[in-house]
């Protein structure tokens, strides 16, 4: 490949890169897990002034809050740009956001809390959507002639249904599964 060579079809159109990438991928709970995470980091460290007064959150676990909130945000970044692993990053985020709960301010006055916990369980939950099949009206016209019909029924087809019938008449019904085929049971 070259320089000169064109880009593939497959690539989409400029408007519609963002929503394409967006799409495959889940987005959303990355974003609520970073948005979860901002909270609980910056609470411990983060000051409040109200005229002259200065009210200050500083608590003994602040490095640890602000461990926890880094990993979150890291975590939400790893939803993004690895979607393979979302499994392990959304537990992991539920999991880091319950314990930031003791450790960082009841998890950033729960606002930071219930982002990563929601953020974690829809990153856990996603799944990509399905390959769409690309076949077009026009082969699937072409794979059905237009002179054949439904004629009903296959041949034979109702003498073997009447026998398979028959044949489960024949054993006896038990209330036991034990009982049933000497004990031995078969799914087909």
């Amino acid at each position: 490949m070259s320089a000169e060579t064109l880009a593939s079809r497959e690539v989409p159109k400029k408007e519609n890169r963002f929503k394409v990438w967006r799409q495959t991928r889940p987005f959303w709970a990355g974003l609520f897990t970073m948005i979860g995470g901002v909270p609980i980091a910056y609470l411990p460290y983060g000051d409040m002034r109200l005229g002259n007064i200065t009210l200050a959150m500083k608590t003994t676990a602040g490095m640890s809050a602000l461990v926890i909130g880094v990993l979150l945000i890291t975590l939400g970044l790893t939803m993004w740009f690895q979607p393979i692993v979302r499994v392990f990053a959304g537990v992991a985020a539920i999991v880091l956001a319950l314990v930031s709960i003791p450790v960082s301010n009841f998890g950033g006055l729960v606002v930071g809390f219930l982002f990563a916990l929601i953020g974690g369980a829809m990153s856990a939950s996603w799944a990509p959507a399905p390959e769409a099949e690309e076949t077009g009206e026009a082969e699937r016209t072409e794979a059905m002639p237009a002179e054949a019909e439904y004629d009903g029924e296959p041949e034979g087809f109702e003498e073997a249904v009447y026998a398979s019938e028959a044949e489960t008449r024949a054993v006896p019904a038990t209330e036991t599964t034990s009982d049933a085929n000497g004990g031995r049971n078969s799914a087909g």
